[in-house]
């Protein structure tokens, strides 16, 4: 355990440290919006294609986590669903209760994996990022379309997001480039590896930035049964699929972090768009974030 928070304490010391330089408007002007802007279109990618194009991945890795994946979002629907039976709250709340309990923030994953893991964790959860993400997208969609009362959903823009979703992008050509093992020209990997070593910590950051401790006032029971669900019963149920898969190693390690993330910030604007209750988001996003600086030291101890 005290190895485990030595490793993840930097992980959270700059999303708070991001976070202060936010509320100080340091170092001013819209250098936040932009700083994350930058790291989700360049940074980002050029990490992933480069840590994972240099990766020795083995083919039956990719259909494992693809396995344990659709697994682990099934079940968890299921468990939302039943929760949603027992309070029955209006949709809207239902939908942002759904997607605190399900998603995960790709730049706190992409950081804790490499912290905690090494570059073969990185690599595996890029994989799983490049798995999880549309179809998570496609079921937060689906499930928007049945509750939140905006009538039908258009796919289209969707399909287009995804496809077009640069951690995506990168994961794919990182794949790509490791399954052929390619391999990387001194002068592109002198480009590559200082972006690639700027991403996660300027990525952190700008979480920290992006927290609204505003929202939390007075959290209420969606927010509390949300971030239960997803803080600690997706881990717990995590564990046991794996377990009852056959799964070990590193591959359940991953599985099991990706589990015990706070949700995705891009939770906040899908509520928006699309009818969901976009005040209780915010404060589901903000208040994960803080409470998995304690949750993710606990549960990974336990269940590692």
């Amino acid at each position: 355990m005290p190895v485990m928070i030595q490793a993840l304490l930097p992980v959270f010391v700059l999303i708070l440290l991001g976070h202060l330089f936010r509320r100080w408007h340091f170092p001013g002007g819209d250098f936040w919006p932009q700083a994350e802007r930058f790291t989700y279109y360049v940074l980002f990618p050029a990490m992933l294609i480069f840590k994972l194009g240099q990766a020795q991945v083995p083919a039956s890795a990719y259909g494992d986590i693809l396995v344990l994946i659709v697994s682990m979002l099934a079940a968890m629907t299921l468990l939302l669903i039943a929760l949603q039976w027992i309070w029955r709250w209006p949709g809207p709340v239902f939908s942002s209760v759904f997607q605190g309990g399900i998603r995960f923030n790709s730049y706190v994953a992409l950081a804790t994996a490499g912290m905690l893991l090494g570059d073969d964790g990185l690599s595996l959860i890029a994989i799983a990022v490049a798995v999880k993400v549309p179809l998570l997208n496609l079921l937060c969609i689906l499930m928007f379309s049945v509750v939140a009362g905006q009538g039908a959903v258009k796919l289209k823009p969707v399909f287009k997001a995804v496809v077009s979703n640069p951690l995506i992008i990168g994961s794919v050509v990182g794949m790509f480039w490791s399954y052929f093992q390619i391999g990387f020209h001194p002068l592109v990997a002198g480009i590559l590896e200082p972006l690639s070593d700027l991403a996660l910590p300027l990525g952190l950051m700008t979480v920290g930035a992006g927290l609204q401790l505003k929202a939390l006032r007075g959290a209420s029971m969606p927010f509390l049964v949300s971030s239960m669900a997803k803080l600690v019963g997706f881990p717990l149920l995590t564990a046991g699929l794996a377990l009852l898969l056959g799964l070990e190693g590193m591959m359940v390690q991953v599985a099991i972090l990706l589990a015990a993330l706070p949700t995705a910030t891009s939770s906040y604007i899908l509520a928006r768009q699309l009818g969901g209750d976009a005040p209780l988001m915010a404060g589901i996003i903000s208040g994960q974030t803080l409470l998995a600086m304690v949750t993710i030291p606990l549960l990974l101890g336990i269940l590692w």
